[in-house]
């Protein structure tokens, strides 16, 4: 893979992770479309690199809100945790579902879902749930007031996100405004509820990635590509979240649309 290729496909990860449109998605896409073939072992660091980057986006930009749940661990299971606190009972709930679907069927997603076919599906899908979920009426509820079972279905929303083109945060955001919530709110949840799963995800990856040789003269390639996904990601982050803030998610789920019908295209053609 060249840098060029590295640094686009950084660009890629760092805009589509947040953005309700799928990285997963465009990253297949991205690669069967301009004919991106890499040896197995060197795409699988490439793409714990990425994920890494954006992990560390997340974690950058909220470092206020992590620090104030670190510190809450001793009051966690107090009857009164405090607002970080019961946001950190979220958060541990919300991850259930996707602990529980990865384990029982990472293997075969991995395996016949990360297709352009099933992408072109999954992104249709999304559009349509970020339509409906656009016109449901006014949402003025915060994250803080989710309850526990409300955590457990938008953690439902992002396990099912697992398949490639749902979108975890497309998935997750709609199905915070099916319930209430206002849009950035449901983004703010969105991304913390991301940091549990992504980094059992790089967990995983890195040590499969531990059995396999990597050639010396990659390094630069996957670091590039860390960095480049890293700082997109903040900054989309940044910006994602104050657009939320008064604007509706109806262009993401056009272009979405749009996307799965150029796929459709693709396909018919190869």
């Amino acid at each position: 893979m060249s840098l060029v290729a590295a640094i686009l496909l950084g660009i890629i990860q760092g805009l589509t992770e947040f953005l309700p449109v799928s990285s997963s998605a465009h990253l297949i896409l991205a690669r069967a479309f301009f004919g991106w073939e890499v040896p197995p072992e060197f795409g699988l660091a490439f793409d714990v690199a990425l994920h890494i980057g954006t992990l560390a986006a997340i974690i950058v930009y909220f470092r206020s809100e992590i620090a104030a749940m670190i510190r809450s661990l001793p009051m966690a299971l107090t009857p009164d945790p405090g607002p970080a606190g019961r946001m950190m009972r979220l958060i541990a709930v919300g991850t259930l579902p996707v602990v529980v679907v990865g384990v029982a069927f990472s293997d075969y997603i991995e395996g016949s879902l990360r297709t352009p076919a099933v992408t072109a599906v999954t992104l249709t899908i999304g559009a349509i749930a970020m339509l409906v979920a656009e016109r449901l009426g006014p949402r003025h509820r915060t994250e803080q007031q989710l309850t526990f079972f409300e955590a457990i279905l938008i953690g439902c929303a992002q396990a099912s996100a697992l398949v490639p083109g749902m979108s975890r945060s497309g998935s997750t955001i709609a199905m915070g405004m099916f319930l209430g919530i206002r849009r950035d709110a449901a983004a703010r949840y969105t991304f913390l509820l991301a940091i549990p799963a992504m980094l059992a995800a790089a967990a995983k990856e890195g040590l499969e990635l531990a059995k396999m040789p990597l050639a010396s003269e990659s390094y630069t390639t996957i670091a590039i590509g860390m960095l480049v996904s890293a700082i997109v990601g903040y900054l989309t982050i940044k910006y994602f979240l104050k657009f939320l803030a008064g604007n509706r998610l109806d262009v993401f789920a056009y272009y979405r649309l749009l996307l799965a019908a150029a796929t459709v295209v693709w396909l018919m053609r190869h």
